[in-house]
């Protein structure tokens, strides 16, 4: 730990701007669609990486992406109600499976067709 707090370094909870980030995009007509992320606890937020290599690392290499300022990213995301704004993260879930796996019913006391009673 520094015990000397230098002029030029920012205390942990103040905002410094990220500069140009990449940002997810998908097509959307004739313009691109911001994509919009879910932090681990539920939580939604804008993700923007600070080098195309990173967002390719993350995401894959097929992932779009658009070139947008830090208060560009908060202005779109702003009037979806999403506030929090991630900067090259590192971890993601695994995509989703395309096709549904197959439910096997559980037999077992009481297991049965379910009935309306009046």
């Amino acid at each position: 730990m520094c015990l000397f707090l230098y002029d030029d370094d920012p205390e942990p909870e103040e905002r410094v701007p990220a500069g140009p980030l990449y940002v997810p995009a998908r097509p959307g007509g004739e313009s691109a669609v911001l994509r919009l992320f879910r932090t681990p606890l539920g939580e939604r937020t804008a993700v923007g990486f600070t080098a195309p290599e990173r967002l390719s690392a993350t995401l894959g290499a097929a992932q779009t992406w658009i070139r947008l300022s830090e208060s560009a990213l908060r202005a779109l995301a702003a009037p979806l109600g999403v506030t929090l704004l991630t900067v090259d993260p590192s971890l993601t879930a695994p995509p989703v499976a395309t096709t549904p796996a197959a439910v096997t019913p559980v037999a077992g006391p009481g297991a049965g067709p379910l009935s309306r009673t009046a």
